[in-house]
C-alpha cells in the first residue's frame, strides 16, 4: 500500500514538472511570437523610408543631412541582428522621421501631393501596428513572468533555465522629443 502511495506521488510530481515545463515552453514561444511580429512591422516601416525620402527630396533638398541619417539609421536597423539594438535604433528613426513631416508643414506643394499624403497615412498606420504589437508583446512577457516568478513554476524555471524577460519600455534618453525645425 506505501508503495503505491509513493509511486503514485511520485507519478503526480512528475507529471506536475512536465505540465508546468511545457508551460514554460509554450509561453516562452509566445514572448518569442510576439517579438518576430515586432520585428516583421519594423521591416514593413524600413521598406516605407525610401519611398517617403524619395517623395520629399524634390521639395525639400536643403534638407540632405536629415535624408542621410534617416537613411543611416534604417540601413543600421535592418543590419543589426540584436533586438535591443534595433529597437532602439527603431526609436531613433521614428523621431527623425517625425522630424520630416514636421518639415512637410513649410511645404505646402508638398502636404497636398498625393503619393506624400499615401505614406503619411501609411507610416501612421504601420506606427499603429508597432503600438499593438508591443502592448502584446508586453501582454506575453507579463504572463511568462509571472509563471516564472510563481510557485511552484519558480523552481522549475530555475532548474531548467527559464529567465524572467524585459517588458519594451521606453527609457527616458529614448522618449519622444518634439522635433526641433530649423531653417
Amino acid at each position: 500500500m506505501i508503495t503505491i502511495l509513493i509511486s503514485a506521488s511520485f507519478l503526480l510530481i512528475l507529471i506536475l514538472f512536465i505540465v508546468l515545463y511545457n508551460g514554460f515552453v509554450s509561453k516562452r514561444n509566445r514572448v518569442e511570437e510576439a517579438f518576430s511580429g515586432i520585428d516583421i512591422i519594423l521591416k514593413k516601416r524600413f521598406d516605407l523610408i525610401p519611398n517617403l525620402i524619395e517623395a520629399v527630396k524634390g521639395y525639400m533638398s536643403h534638407e540632405k543631412e536629415t535624408f542621410s541619417s534617416i537613411v543611416n539609421l534604417r540601413n543600421q536597423a535592418l543590419s543589426t541582428n540584436n533586438p535591443d539594438e534595433r529597437l532602439k535604433l527603431d526609436q531613433k528613426l521614428n523621431n527623425a522621421v517625425g522630424s520630416v513631416f514636421a518639415l512637410a508643414e513649410s511645404y505646402p506643394d508638398l502636404k497636398a501631393n498625393t503619393n506624400f499624403l499615401s505614406l503619411q497615412s501609411d507610416l501612421g498606420e504601420i506606427e499603429t501596428e508597432i503600438e499593438r504589437s508591443k502592448r502584446y508583446y508586453n501582454g506575453t512577457v507579463r504572463d511568462y513572468n509571472i509563471a516564472v516568478e510563481s510557485f511552484p513554476g519558480n523552481l522549475i524555471a530555475g532548474i531548467f533555465g527559464f529567465p524572467k524577460k524585459d517588458f519594451l519600455e521606453l527609457k527616458e534618453e529614448d522618449q519622444r522629443e518634439s522635433p526641433k525645425v530649423q531653417f
